[in-house]
């Protein structure tokens, strides 16, 4: 992924005070000038990775850019979501973006701030939000629907201590390969209803008992992880939330985690415009450049409609969460059309490269693979179909 062109930021975006405008500016530049040259080391994984990616995080540190969006008493800058979300766009054209600069951990931030236990609070949480620890959520049993948690067969039980047992496997675990700390969804009570025997547990990757098994890549590219834990231990404090309180929790977590996605989904759809517009008017054939060629000037036009359409609902999710107002059916209609965005916008891109989009001298293969993921992440399209249009057809009341 070699592109060096600034992420599109383009017009039609969402008022934006002054001072985020110019934050944003930084971010843009961070991410087109340091984090992208130094892709092909991160998506290659290893100590170079490592190496390259400690090294950014400290270039965002010394910039002013480090953990925007995590609280101010925890190290980070405590931008409000209506704020972040300017930059989440920014960040997210290059994958690593959010790692680079500090923000990727939010999910875990909150969660933990909220219902980790004081003890986990103090032991944790300043060290995530330093960049120190790496987390990540593993909620998924091979074998079992990703869309219905309550059929979650990772099971949890505690002795007289206080203290947690695991047993079970889990995968499509992000990041796992490089975690210290994994939250795990297990069941606690078996003779619960389904929905509610489920709790979450904070599992140090250094604990007897926990191994990764292996990689998943995802149409080729890494960062997928099946893990097991045979007969892990954690002690009382370590549970996450009340018991049997999981998908409560996961709830909240996902529809928050659904919205970054899809900022960071029209970050990465920005950048495969970007690209586009660029080969189009630098390409020539004998008959002239592709840019007077009517079939490009619709890809074109086409997928600068889809990013102008997709924005405002995006925003629109944003505003309802931080407003704390029910943002169901918003998140929904979000999520399904950034994911078809990333799609339609990357394949554009890859049409008016030609066989050169398809090759390792773009991105563009690695956005593709992002757009076709993106419709099965956080739910599959048809889970968020289905729950917008139940939603949108109840009874008024």
């Amino acid at each position: 992924m070699n592109d060096h062109k600034a992420p599109f930021a383009g017009s039609g975006l969402p008022d934006c005070p002054p001072e985020v405008a110019e934050l944003r500016g930084s971010v843009a530049e961070f991410v087109r000038e340091r984090v992208i040259p130094c892709e092909p080391v991160l998506d290659a994984g290893g100590p170079d990775a490592r190496e390259a990616l400690a090294r950014l995080q400290g270039e965002a540190k010394d910039a002013g850019l480090w953990a925007l969006p995590l609280p101010v008493e925890l190290g980070g800058q405590g931008l409000p979501l209506s704020r972040y979300a300017h930059l989440a766009e920014a960040e997210g054209a290059g994958d690593h973006g959010p790692s680079a600069l500090g923000s990727a951990p939010i999910l875990d931030v909150r969660m933990l701030a909220r219902h980790g236990s004081a003890a986990v609070r103090d032991r944790y949480l300043k060290r995530i939000t330093a960049g120190e620890l790496r987390t990540c959520y593993a909620m998924t049993d091979p074998d079992t629907p990703g869309t219905d948690p309550a059929m979650t067969s990772t099971r949890a039980h505690s002795d007289s201590s206080g203290r947690w047992t695991l047993h079970g496997r889990k995968w499509f675990t992000t990041g796992a390969g490089e975690a210290d700390l994994v939250t795990v969804m297990a069941r606690t009570d078996g003779d619960a209803p389904h929905s509610e025997g489920l709790s979450l547990l904070l599992v140090p990757t250094s604990a007897p008992g926990f191994r990764v098994v292996r990689e998943l890549p995802i149409l080729g590219a890494g960062g997928q992880w099946e893990i097991e834990l045979d007969g892990v231990t954690v002690p009382a404090d370590h549970l996450v939330g009340e018991r049997g309180q999981a998908l409560r929790i996961a709830g909240e977590r996902l529809r928050l985690g659904r919205v970054l996605r899809c900022l960071r989904w029209l970050g990465q759809a920005g950048r495969a415009y970007e690209l586009m517009c660029e080969r189009a008017r630098s390409r020539t054939q004998a008959s002239g450049p592709l840019a007077d060629r009517q079939l490009v000037q619709q890809l074109v036009f086409d997928s600068l409609l889809a990013i102008r359409t997709t924005r405002p609902l995006v925003y629109e999710a944003v505003a309802r969460l931080e407003a704390g107002q029910d943002a169901r059916v918003e998140t929904g209609l979000a999520k399904v059309a950034a994911a078809r965005m990333l799609q339609q916008v990357t394949d554009a891109a890859i049409q008016v490269h030609g066989a050169a989009g398809l090759g390792p001298d773009t991105p563009l293969p690695a956005l593709f693979r992002a757009g076709r993921a993106a419709r099965l992440l956080d739910g599959p399209d048809e889970l968020h179909i289905s729950a917008v249009a139940r939603q949108v057809l109840r009874p008024a009341r």
